[in-house]
């Protein structure tokens, strides 16, 4: 098993940045495919993008792409993701995710997840 632990979530205005952080903890991180998701209150869980064990892929969802960038350090056992220019529809809570397959975009291909971290992003 792996346990996932996020941090870096805040209040922001419209138009900055945040540094989400994803640290993991028992199984060897460069084991798992990672991925980020987000939930926004009364909507289902959206995928935003996917790494390889290596960090030498990425895909992201079209919603984030060009604006998030998804990364990875696997000697700190750490995953992140750099957001900008974010608006106010990115307003949700974040999640990271652990699994074995590669190009996964559903959240039930996911086997470990974090607890989540709040990001609010007002206009």
């Amino acid at each position: 098993q792996v346990q996932l632990v996020e941090t870096g979530g805040g209040l922001v205005q419209a138009g900055d940045s945040l540094r989400l952080s994803c640290v993991a903890s028992g199984r060897t991180f460069n084991l798992y495919v990672m991925a980020w998701f987000r939930q926004a209150q009364g909507k289902e869980r959206e995928w935003l993008g996917t790494i390889s064990r290596t960090g030498g892929s990425t895909y992201y969802s079209d919603s984030v792409k060009g604006r998030f960038t998804i990364s990875r350090e696997n000697t700190k056992n750490t995953l992140y993701m750099q957001m900008n220019s974010l608006k106010p529809e990115d307003t949700a809570v974040y999640f990271c995710a652990a699994g074995d397959t590669a190009y996964a975009v559903t959240p039930n291909r996911y086997d470990y997840w974090g607890q989540g971290t709040q990001v609010t992003v007002s206009s």
